[in-house]
């Protein structure tokens, strides 16, 4: 066993032990659980969607806002009528994750598909900032109506940190815990209008004063929109659109919904529609009775306020308004999660199709996309500190980007509708085509009433991410074309007549010792070490040093570099040898790693930067010979029997001569052996050898903390651990298949395994075949039969070997766009 890292034994105890691709499975959500895991962030848009509209009309028209309220929230329920139709359909016909993207590039193609992309990007990074900072707002209107900005922006980043935290352990967002959220809010916002309602037909509700401090009140005038004019109310209808938000939610995860897939989407996308529809309306009845008012810093919300005037001051009723501000806070926060999963399975989706970084691709600890979760999070804090935690100013900047992705569904589907002309085609086709058309002047409509507000950002921003996403495609599509250039004829070309090995020396050390070494492992017609002399002294030094070592054999050449570029000196060099055309040029650099952050700070990249330009030359290869130093490096070699005292410093260096004068050039330095002293020749038949090593695997993972590189597990029932094995015993063991390849031998083909178990790890050999069934990489078996040994590997020749557990070849998809989080 190997020893690990500080920094993996700091992650792994901070995000717990790594979880293996079998665990990577989808938990299918029935409609009732789908509901309550999809729609917190549609649905907790209730919070804050009445309060935005109120923000632009009363601090224009002070109370008259209120006639003009329920006007504007019937504009914003049309919308969501026609757009929750639109994507009745899209559900249908898509039931893979990935919502409008998946749309946009089935029907226009992945180029045109990435203005859904920017479009999505734009709205997860929005979502977790309006959602947390809106939970915020309604945790301090409970309990600290007079809290400042800084107040807002600490414990929002707080949060956002702790849900960063949350989704790289790799909490799964499924199943009654986080569905509880958005019924206790629904079922609560719900109570609250039925009984506000009541009280207001029974004369007990009445409207307050909007005259108070921390309030702008502006002054109604006369006319059809009291004044207000044609942009006010424009802008109050968009900050109002930021109440759909959310809906795609249902077409994103639509891979974690039971089949019928497509029926059970439908049905939960126009449930959610309606709560969200009857929960808005409800809220802004209550407002336009109770005169509700923004506050300038946002505490106390609206809906607080509201709260407040319809159950009193009573017991009862701080206990209903308590339970209402939490349910708040749960459901904000909660909606705020969900892009933790959005925006990760997007960015991988994007990046598979070569517009983003392949980074973005990669699972990490946890089996989730650590990548993307910590880039959302950084962006997130970034745009929460910038607008000083301010609602407003984020929701200026919200609902653009969600406009766009409905605008490309929509015509999505229009192309669908065209081209497939399925049954009742032409009734669909004019149900997506107004939804894209009525999006589409939304999007418009945003980006002129709310430009000097903010939505500059997102118009300036959006062709830039649009031109970038372009820009990285060509890029991988170039790298892609020279890679593969002539690919199948390159590995024809006939080998050169000489091969010329050269180890570039700075100083004799541990470091150029092991390159040395290596170079003598590589079949060449020439070996030389090559100094660079930029200083006499030093190179003297090391001349009579070489000497000295007893490697007069092995040519050192001093090479002039009177001005001190040493790549350029390098690329001369390496030129020179290989100008005949018929020279293969290997060039080995030994490079020293060190261990810390702070020590690698005080040492340069030298030899990387010289392999970069030497391998620009024809014919010519340049290797680094990494080499670890410090503590590591004192642990990662298991193998010597840590009782075998270590060979004097002198003795070494004898040694290193005396092999020198027996067997050639550089014999001696085979008395270093990965910067340790040779200690003799092991073998793993050997019982003594075997016990060494066992002990120094022990020992090995001691100092791991007693865990290797996989996730601790117990042996399998009368399984014999690995490292108790002895030559020439029949023993039954079992464990986890860790790579298989075919292994030609005398022209015969032999499958070859490795089976590891807690303990350590055993060659499984199947002579004869090409493959043997069920033997994949992840899949756990037992294997009984005689060990022996191979190529110096304890090994089973032909074992009887039973199948507990398949494995996965390869890494499965997981369920694309979904929403909840694999463990």
């Amino acid at each position: 066993m190997l020893p690990e890292s500080l920094s993996y034994r700091l992650k792994r105890r901070l995000l717990g032990p790594p979880l293996t691709t079998e665990r990577l499975s989808e938990e299918k959500l029935s409609k009732v659980l789908a509901l309550g895991v999809l729609s917190p962030d549609m649905i907790s848009s209730t919070a804050y969607g009445t309060e935005e509209m109120l923000n632009q009309l009363v601090p224009i028209i002070g109370i008259a806002a209120f006639s003009l309220l329920l006007p504007i929230t019937g504009a914003i329920l049309l919308v969501l009528l026609f757009v929750t139709l639109s994507y009745r359909e899209v559900v249908m016909v898509y039931t893979r994750a990935g919502g409008s993207y998946v749309v946009s590039r089935e029907n226009f193609g992945p180029r045109v598909a990435q203005i859904s992309a920017v479009a999505l990007i734009i709205d997860y990074i929005l979502t977790v900032a309006v959602q947390t900072v809106a939970g915020t707002d309604s945790l301090l209107s409970a309990f600290d109506p007079s809290a400042g900005w800084l107040e807002i922006v600490l414990i929002t980043v707080g949060i956002v940190v702790l849900l960063t935290y949350g989704n790289l352990r790799g909490i799964r967002e499924a199943g009654k815990t986080f569905a509880l959220p958005t019924y206790l809010f629904s079922s609560g916002i719900a109570v609250l209008i039925i009984f506000g309602l009541v009280r207001a037909a029974l004369g007990q509700l009445h409207a307050h004063s909007i005259h108070v401090t921390g309030v702008v009140v502006g002054h109604a005038g006369s006319g059809l929109l009291y004044g207000a004019g044609i942009l006010v109310v424009l802008r109050a209808f968009a900050n109002g659109g930021s109440s759909l938000t959310g809906l795609e939610a249902i077409s994103n995860g639509i891979a974690t919904i039971k089949e019928p897939r497509g029926t059970n989407a439908r049905r939960v996308l126009v449930v959610m529609s309606a709560i969200l529809g009857s929960l808005v309306l409800g809220v802004s009845i209550l407002a336009r009775i109770t005169h509700a008012v923004p506050h300038v810093l946002g505490i106390p919300t609206v809906l607080s306020q509201e709260v407040r005037y319809v159950f009193g001051y009573s017991l009862a009723g701080k206990v209903a308004y308590y339970y209402i501000q939490m349910v708040t806070v749960l459901i904000l926060w909660t909606g705020g999660n969900t892009s933790f999963n959005g925006f990760p399975n997007l960015a991988s989706f994007v990046a598979e199709d070569a517009y983003l970084p392949r980074q973005l691709t990669r699972r990490g600890h946890r089996l989730v996309f650590s990548n993307g979760i910590v880039i959302l999070s950084v962006l997130s804090i970034a745009l929460i500190a910038g607008t000083k935690g301010d609602l407003n100013s984020l929701v200026a900047l919200y609902a653009i980007g969600v406009f766009v992705g409905f605008t490309m569904a929509g015509s999505g589907m229009v192309k669908h509708h065209l081209t497939a002309r399925e049954r009742n085609w032409k009734v669909k086709l004019v149900i997506n085509g107004f939804a894209a058309v009525l999006s589409f002047v939304i999007v418009g409509i945003l980006a002129v009433v709310k430009f000097t507000e903010g939505a500059w950002l997102v118009v300036v921003l959006f062709p830039i991410l649009f031109v970038v996403l372009i820009r990285l495609h060509k890029q991988y599509v170039t790298e892609k074309a020279e890679l593969e250039e002539n690919a199948p004829h390159a590995a024809e070309v006939p080998i050169l007549r000489r091969h010329v090995v050269l180890v570039f020396v700075e100083r004799m050390d541990l470091a150029t010792a092991r390159a040395l070494q290596y170079a003598r492992t590589l079949q060449s017609d020439e070996l030389r070490a090559v100094h660079f002399v930029l200083d006499n002294q030093v190179a003297n030094e090391l001349e009579q040093q070489w000497i000295r070592l007893g490697l007069s054999q092995f040519p050192l050449d001093l090479v002039e570099c009177p001005d001190r570029r040493l790549t350029r000196a390098s690329m001369e060099v390496v030129a020179e040898a290989a100008e005949d055309g018929r020279t293969e040029v290997s060039v080995l650099l030994p490079r020293r790693v060190f261990e810390g952050a702070w020590r690698r700070v005080l040492h340069d990249r030298t030899a990387d930067r010289i392999a970069g330009f030497v391998s620009q030359l024809p014919n010519a290869t340049a290797t680094i010979v990494p080499f670890p130093l410090g503590k590591r490096r004192r642990e990662l070699v298991p193998w010597r029997n840590r009782d075998e005292p270590e060979a004097p410093a002198d003795l070494a260096g004898a040694g290193a001569k005396a092999g020198a004068e027996h067997h050639g050039p550089m014999r001696g330095a085979a008395a270093i052996v990965h910067g340790r002293p040779w200690t003799g020749v092991h073998r793993h038949g050997d019982e003594e050898g075997g016990a060494a090593e066992r002990k120094a695997a022990t020992a090995a993972k001691a100092a791991a903390g007693g865990k290797g590189t996989e996730p601790s597990r117990s042996l399998l029932p009368g399984a014999m651990p690995i490292a108790q094995l002895r030559w020439r015993q029949r023993a039954k063991v079992g464990g986890r298949v860790r790579s298989v390849r075919v292994q030609p031998r005398a022209g015969v083909p032999s499958v070859e395994c490795i089976l590891a178990d807690p303990t350590g790890q055993l060659l499984l050999v199947f002579q004869g075949r090409r493959r043997y069934p069920g033997v994949e990489p992840g899949a756990v078996i037992t294997a009984e039969g005689m060990v022996g040994d191979r190529n110096h590997r304890t090994a089973m020749i032909n074992p009887i070997v039973e199948i507990i557990r398949p494995g996965e070849v390869g890494n499965p998809p997981p369920a694309e766009g979904s929403t909840e989080h694999q463990e």
